[in-house]
């Protein structure tokens, strides 16, 4: 969709952010719908209040505290069957160590042990075959919902989604922007720019304060756009944002698309005008999550993350988009599906009937997904859509970020169970433990090994092994720039954050199963001077 330039407002800078956030001048129709869609303050309306639990759905009361144990189990199971298959495949291998002189200069001891061919080819045939079955399974799964009919089970399924507005014309996309923030002033004014700044400007941008103590408020205000400040809410990011939805998704027509972005976020340009043309083009089309990347920073801590983040989207733009998670740093939603899915609630999904948010969530943008998948809505996250997010500046801060991330992941999957449209979920859960037992192993045998010779003996097989995964961590992070490709060459230092990542996920798995309260980590950066828009010293707070 097009803009006429002329019609948009004057800018002036304030504070790094223009004023003028709606970009083109509406219909007769558009502006009494926009009028009537004014977000008031928020009040709790009906149902609990916000500090009452969110039921369980039924039959699920007891299984989340259990989910990492059977996440464990499963993985101690799959692990010992493969260890009882290879020993069973060939003999044990035993070859004394030989001596030799490397380059002409290092006299050094070798072994040239290594797995039977037939155990090697065993190893290599059965991922494959795992992989293959994870893949068509999903494939199945996704293609069975976009298929489906089923009103009760699937109601945002493309076939009905598409049924129910043939011949029909909702008017041309709009977006409305909420910006959720708790003590934001340093970061805001990046993010509001960064919207402003878009080639296809948002018709709105709503600020969410959310029991603010800075000047995160007079910050927004001074750029122009709107401001709601939450009443009582104590339920985080997701009450706040229940508040607002509550409010405005009634006034929302099929074509207004709701997008919530983090406020230490950043567009990159082009971010709405892509997402904008795909949900013109795909009337089926409920959600488009954005692919993010980590701003400069934190040192070898930040390139650790930013490392992991490229990872992250290298792996969605070889699936065509097809989404693990509509990431909170910036999302787009259209208002049926946020409808159906607060429909839904306290019943065939989790949470309290009316809420968008499941509030007893630690990943609210995690379970939204899988609340959304659920009901068999079609989402993407095109490869155009990207954003810049923080790093986290501290050992600690990104333990407490990790922690609820992973401990949320799971506990979401305890809330939903293994259904076909948490399958990808669980097989994604099985990884990770998988891959904390493997590299557990891996360090225990270099430590037994290290003890039990008097001289150190190299193996070129296994040598050879970690070169082929050094080469394959420069190429996953080769987007990443010179710096990410240095990191993951030298291999080690990317071990032991993986091992941190870890220790991370067993932490959670122990706290889940003692019922331990879930914390909340949040960083804010203190004002300096300095002549961006982001700058500030991180600090935490609330760890």
């Amino acid at each position: 969709m097009e803009h006429d330039l002329d019609e948009r407002e004057p800018a002036d800078a304030v504070e790094g952010v223009p004023r003028g956030v709606f970009v083109r001048a509406a219909s007769a129709a558009e502006a009494s719908r926009r009028t009537s869609a004014d977000v008031p303050t928020p009040s709790r309306g009906p149902g609990p209040a916000p500090d009452a639990p969110s039921p369980a759905p039924p039959g699920r009361t007891s299984f989340p505290r259990l989910i990492g144990l059977t996440i464990f189990g499963l993985v101690a199971i799959a692990a010992v069957t493969l260890l009882l298959a290879a020993s069973m495949i060939g003999p044990p291998v035993g070859i004394a160590p030989a001596e030799g002189l490397f380059l002409g200069v290092w006299n050094v001891l070798y072994a040239t042990e290594a797995p039977t061919p037939r155990v090697a080819l065993a190893a290599v045939a059965l991922a494959v075959l795992l992989a293959a079955a994870v893949a068509a399974l999903e494939l199945r799964i996704s293609n069975r919902s976009r298929r489906s009919t089923d009103t009760r089970t699937d109601p945002l399924a493309p076939k009905i989604v598409m049924a129910a507005t043939a011949d029909t014309f909702a008017g041309p996309v709009t977006v409305t922007v909420l910006v959720p923030a708790h003590n934001e002033e340093v970061s805001l004014p990046g993010t509001l720019a960064s919207l402003v700044g878009q080639s296809h400007r948002p018709e709105r941008i709503v600020v969410v304060a959310d029991n603010c103590t800075d000047r995160t408020v007079e910050v927004a205000r001074s750029a122009g756009v709107e401001v709601v400040e939450t009443v009582g809410n104590t339920r985080k990011k997701a009450g706040a944002l229940n508040q607002v939805l509550r409010d405005l998704l009634p006034h929302q027509g099929d074509n207004d698309a709701v997008m919530v972005m983090d406020a230490d976020t950043r567009l990159d340009d082009g971010f709405l005008e892509t997402a904008v043309r795909r949900l013109t083009a795909d009337r089926a089309l409920m959600a488009i999550g954005g692919l993010f990347y980590g701003e400069e920073g934190a040192g070898l801590l930040g390139q650790f993350q930013r490392n992991e983040y490229s990872r992250y989207s290298r792996d969605i733009r070889r699936r065509r988009g097809r989404v693990f998670v509509l990431t909170g740093t910036a999302s787009l939603f259209r208002p049926a599906a946020l409808r159906a899915v607060a429909g839904a609630r306290g019943s065939s999904l989790p949470g309290v009937h009316g809420d968008v948010y499941d509030t007893a969530a630690l990943t609210e943008d995690n379970e939204l997904t899988i609340a959304l998948k659920s009901l068999g809505a079609l989402m993407i996250s095109p490869s155009e859509c990207t954003v810049v997010t923080e790093m986290m500046p501290t050992w600690r801060a990104l333990w407490n970020q990790r922690l609820r991330w992973q401990r949320g992941a799971l506990e979401n999957l305890g809330a939903y169970g293994l259904t076909p449209k948490t399958f990808r979920y669980w097989a994604q859960q099985l990884g990770i433990g998988y891959g904390v037992v493997a590299l557990a192993s891996y360090f225990l045998l270099l430590a037994v090994t290290a003890l039990a010779v008097d001289s150190w003996i190299w193996f070129p097989f296994w040598m050879g092994l970690g070169v082929l995964f050094s080469v394959e961590r420069v190429v996953t992070a080769w987007d990443g720039g010179w710096r990410a490709r240095l990191v993951a060459a030298a291999l080690i230092p990317e071990l032991v954050y993986a091992t941190f990542l870890d220790v991370v996920y067993v932490k959670g798995v122990l706290d889940i199963l003692l019922g331990r309260q879930a914390g909340w980590g949040h960083v804010v950066r203190t004002p300096v001077e300095q002549t961006t828009p982001d700058a500030g010293t991180p600090v935490e707070v609330g760890l």
